[in-house]
């Protein structure tokens, strides 16, 4: 088959920009600023990791091989910078963020929401990078969601985090499974959507195996979804970015939610999807247990492996033939600590992630999203077919439908675990009803803000 290249941006291009490579010297891994994340100016960092030994401390996610295969090539072109790499799951590196960022900084982080961080000091500035590597000629849209104002807000503001790619998440479905009820296409409505769902429970085929177990509830991904088809994203990135008066109770999202409600009463998710962890929900989708999953683009290159040709991406379809599309698109965030030993040598991997031609290949092949940089940047070519190659389309739908969304698990850094999780949690043991899910979540949310 052919190959195709994909140029079309996740999230609107706002103009090409050329990146711009300062080339500043400075003794290797040097502080580039205060120890408390104030602004630090383009002149005063060093654009390199410089010649000698440098070793860059490392906090990463476990279970997604993208970040370490991008540091072992990074290593190898290089070589006098290694990695001291440590992971863990995503939900413990959200309860853990705080007092790791204090007590023992690692260079580099994987970030759960940042404001809080930001507030308390932990994250370093990152303008003077972006002013010396010319990410503010970037897209304005890939680093919002990274931006954080004096009021605490999201959005707008000094830039304290850097992407290694973007995500975005939709609907993952099994063609062999998809074949035998007769669905021959991406359903287009959410009329239509159910209607697969009812055929695969009648078929004896799970319809929807979702992860919502321990600490991180999966249940949150059908959910967004939902609520990108009942409502707007604005109001939803609103909340995300704590803007004043901003509710998560709404009408729309009240329809969404309900509507889950409906699935989980119907019996449309696997019976044991509360004791389900992530790599188990995955096992079961690549071993054809199921028919769909909800889940990111970051399993793209994974599926193309272990599914070759077998597997099928749609966005969630809108509730009414014709509507825009929306979906959960996000940076996959990294920060750098206040008190990282060696700032300067971690913000040039993230300006080389992004620039990197070998860099962006592998955030396509592994990562199976779309780079972070400018939108005139070089593009791997991919296979035409392929899960990896539907994915880039369908985020380039969402730049032309102005569709994105940041997670909602991203509101304050404990939403997640401490209300999200545990709420969604008792709607699938039918111990909580949507009017209440939402109000909870709500509380919760005011009570964090403030505090």
């Amino acid at each position: 088959m052919s190959a195709k290249r994909i140029r079309k941006p996740v999230l609107a291009a706002l103009g090409s920009a050329a990146v711009l490579l300062a080339t500043a010297c400075s003794a290797p891994g040097g502080d580039a600023g205060s120890t408390t994340g104030g602004a630090t100016s383009a002149a005063a960092v060093a654009t390199s990791c410089g010649s000698g030994p440098v070793t860059l401390k490392g906090y990463f996610e476990t279970g997604f091989p993208l970040p370490k295969q991008l540091a072992d090539e990074f290593t190898k072109q290089f070589p006098n910078v290694k990695w001291d790499i440590r992971e863990d799951q995503f939900a413990v590196i959200t309860q853990n963020a705080p007092r790791v960022l204090a007590d023992d900084p690692p260079d580099l982080m994987r970030l759960p929401q940042v404001s809080e961080l930001v507030k308390d000091g932990l994250l370093k500035n990152l303008d003077g990078y972006a002013q010396a590597y010319g990410w503010d000629k970037w897209p304005a849209s890939q680093l919002e969601q990274m931006r954080v104002g004096s009021n605490g807000q999201r959005g707008d503001g000094p830039l304290y985090a850097q992407g290694l790619n973007f995500s975005m998440t939709g609907v993952f479905y099994n063609k062999k499974l998809a074949a035998q009820i007769g669905m021959t296409q991406a359903p287009a409505t959410l009329a239509d959507l159910d209607s697969a769902l009812q055929k695969a429970k009648d078929a004896g085929i799970t319809p929807i195996n979702q992860f919502n177990g321990g600490a991180t509830g999966g249940l949150a991904f059908p959910l967004q979804n939902l609520m990108a088809a009942y409502g707007e994203p604005g109001p939803i990135n609103d909340w995300i970015f704590q803007k004043p008066g901003a509710t998560i109770d709404t009408p729309s999202n009240l329809q969404a939610t309900q509507h889950l409600e409906k699935w989980i009463k119907a019996g449309y998710f696997a019976s044991d999807i509360n004791s389900q962890d992530y790599a188990t929900m995955m096992s079961r989708f690549i071993g054809g247990k199921a028919l769909f999953i909800f889940d990111g683009d970051w399993e793209s290159g994974n599926l193309d492996k272990q599914m070759a040709g077998n597997v099928g991406f749609f966005l969630m379809p809108p509730s009414q033939a014709g509507g825009k599309q929306a979906a959960m698109s996000a940076p996959l965030t990294y920060g750098i600590s206040a008190k990282a030993a060696n700032a300067d040598c971690a913000a040039f991997f993230l300006n080389w992630v992004a620039t990197n031609q070998k860099a962006r290949d592998i955030d396509v092949s592994v990562g199976g999203s779309h780079p972070m940089g400018p939108s005139d940047a070089y593009m791997p070519p991919v296979k035409e077919g392929s899960i990896t190659a539907a994915t880039l389309e369908a985020g380039a739908t969402i730049g032309k439908d102005n569709g994105s969304m940041d997670f909602i698990a991203n509101a304050t850094g404990a939403i997640y675990a401490k209300s999200w999780t545990p709420q969604l949690q008792k709607l699938a043991a039918g111990q909580q009803t949507p009017d209440a899910l939402l109000k909870s979540v709500q509380k919760d949310y005011e009570s964090q803000v403030k505090g």
